[in-house]
């Protein structure tokens, strides 16, 4: 029974260690966001035509079906 709790324990540890690095992840990401925005707005917008491009071929690809 010891045992079955240091494991539940142990389990629980992990837990919020992945809760706590998740949180630090999506920290630097909103960061990462904020300082560079302006970049990111470019990157969006030379991904626009690639994306229309794969937009295109799916539905086509799906309309043949």
């Amino acid at each position: 029974m010891a045992e079955e709790q240091k494991k539940k324990g142990t389990a629980a540890v992990k837990t919020i260690l992945k809760i706590i690095l998740g949180l630090i992840f999506i920290g630097l990401g909103i960061w990462a966001v904020i300082a560079w925005w302006k970049d990111l707005l470019v990157v969006v917008k030379g991904c626009i035509g690639l994306f229309a491009i794969l937009a295109g071929a799916i539905t086509i690809a799906i309309a043949k079906e």
